[in-house]
């Protein structure tokens, strides 16, 4: 059941209404850090800047027995099939397990399957790395492009961007958009002697990642394209028919999706970049913190602790939009990561019962890197009407750069920001008053590592999980993306045609009749 129907839910409304208009300081006493605030994995978690209370906490505990949330998240642990409306289960969890022996998908195990997998991507990726992959005319590999859009290229973007200090010899572009500005600006940084191609498309099918693999397959002959494409799919027929040898062909499954498949075959360019012993750092961090969220009780479990607090800014106090802001270019991408893994997942209006909700979903999500971020949209958090959720990421130790000082004053600049959206300032000039009391949580790296950077992905996954459970949807489709891809197949073949039909509305007519002058 979804938590409107749960006697649990008129409990926290009540209380809420006990709380609502208080201000965040009242709540601090000399217990509060003690139960907001984690350390985990070298992350340091402090939701202490944010709506909520020991009571608060309980009641959502008692929600979460009341939905039975350890059930669900036993079931995604397990591969039962929680995708239902695509019939397929969820395991992206399986892809980093330490641990498992034995998961059963469709009567068959995929534990032995993925450590195969991951010793093909090793070899892989050893023979690229250390020059014995050779493109048509012998010459060594020195670039790398990914060739995919969302979940084949948001997760492995954002992450190798983070972990640029552990990157090794070779360049890494990705290739996601279908605009041709893309594909010049590519071309002209490439020497297609020394470029490795990897197509990353499910079906090999996909419009985006098909017609650039397409324009790039006709830079070589024929008898070449063994030597620099290789592909992540399940179709190996269309992949060999596009001329990539079998034995170049990674595995995808239906059990990963899109956005959670960074830990698959799908983000072959990360232990491309950084090499695989660091792939596995990032695995085991993720590992850990699923560890933590399946075994941890709610009231001192992080990706719980952070859930409830969306579901109070969302159902409770009607906020629609939150915003992340990491205080570190390493994590550059992160923002983009976020939206679709939040939104792609939760942006839902139909229940799991197949009936429109009448609550809100799915939270904006949108953000930008500090300190660039306040001198743009921060006007509006401190001093405009609405209030918008923050969540700042920082890097305590940056052991790789040499201006201490400036990274120094970066964080200062972080915590500044947290500590004056809540607290404010009372000005005589009604133009120079700070309100305050505005929310919003801080997650602090020691230092970002892989291991670490793979806890705080999994952390974000879980997160959006929760979510689902809690507003009774189901995160794992995305069938939203399908009618906009449908429709510009046809207003393509037509406006090609030059023969725009009148199924078309007006608008749409005179657009089409725009790219046909």
């Amino acid at each position: 059941m979804n938590f409107k129907q749960t006697k649990t839910w008129s409990q926290i409304q009540d209380y809420f209404q006990s709380i609502k208009d208080k201000n965040l300081i009242e709540f601090f006493d000399k217990k509060r850090l003690d139960y907001t605030t984690f350390d985990f994995n070298g992350i340091y978690f402090d939701f202490s800047k944010n709506y909520i209370d020991k009571k608060l906490i309980d009641l959502f505990v008692s929600l979460a027995e009341e939905i039975d949330l350890s059930r669900a998240i036993e079931e995604m642990f397990q591969g039962k099939k929680i995708n239902f409306t695509e019939n397929r289960a969820v395991l992206h969890t399986a892809l980093r397990s330490q641990s498992a022996t034995e998961i059963i998908v469709d009567n068959k195990n995929i534990i032995p399957l993925i450590h195969q997998t991951n010793k093909k991507i090793k070899r892989f990726t050893k023979k690229v790395i250390d020059g014995q992959w050779k493109g048509f005319t012998g010459k060594k590999i020195t670039d790398i492009v990914n060739i995919g859009i969302g979940g084949s290229e948001l997760g492995p973007k954002m992450i190798v961007r983070a972990l640029k200090p552990y990157r090794n010899h070779l360049n890494i572009h990705y290739l996601s958009n279908i605009d041709p500005n893309q594909l010049d600006e590519l071309s002209e940084k490439i020497d297609i002697e020394t470029t490795l191609f990897i197509i990353v498309s499910k079906s090999f099918s996909t419009i985006e990642t098909l017609t650039n693999a397409k324009s790039l397959q006709k830079i070589y002959h024929k008898n070449f394209i063994a030597k620099h494409f290789v592909t992540v799919s399940t179709q190996v027929e269309k992949a060999v028919e596009f001329g990539i040898a079998p034995e170049n062909i990674f595995p995808m499954w239906d059990w990963v999706g899109g956005r959670f498949s960074l830990w698959s075959p799908a983000g072959i360019s990360i232990p491309l970049a950084i090499g695989f012993d660091n792939f596995q750092k990032l695995l085991k961090g993720a590992y850990q913190i699923d560890e933590h969220f399946r075994k941890t009780k709610f009231k001192e479990n992080i990706p719980f602790i952070a859930s409830i607090l969306s579901i109070i800014y969302n159902n409770l106090f009607e906020f629609e939009t939150e915003t992340y802001i990491p205080y570190t270019e390493k994590l550059k991408y992160l923002p983009d990561f976020l939206q679709q893994l939040l939104m792609e997942s939760n942006g839902k209006s139909i229940d799991k019962q197949g009936d429109k909700v009448n609550y809100q979903t799915g939270q904006i999500v949108w953000g930008n890197i500090g300190t660039n971020a306040q001198h743009s949209f921060f006007q509006l958090l401190h001093q405009g009407t609405k209030k918008v959720p923050v969540h700042f990421i920082g890097e305590l130790k940056n052991t790789y750069t040499s201006f201490s000082t400036q990274h120094l004053m970066l964080l200062s600049n972080m915590i500044a920001q947290a500590e004056a959206l809540m607290k404010g300032e009372k000005n005589e000039n009604h133009y120079k008053n700070f309100e305050g009391n505005r929310p919003s949580t801080t997650i602090l790296f020691d230092e970002i590592k892989p291991e670490y950077l793979g806890s705080l992905i999994a952390y974000f996954e879980h997160i959006t999980f929760l979510q689902g459970i809690f507003w009774d949807i189901n995160s794992f489709d995305q069938f939203g993306v399908e009618l906009g891809k449908k429709l510009a197949q046809k207003i393509y073949s037509e406006t090609k045609e030059m023969n725009i039909s009148n199924t078309h509305d007006p608008s749409t007519k005179f657009l089409m009749k725009k790219l046909m002058e």
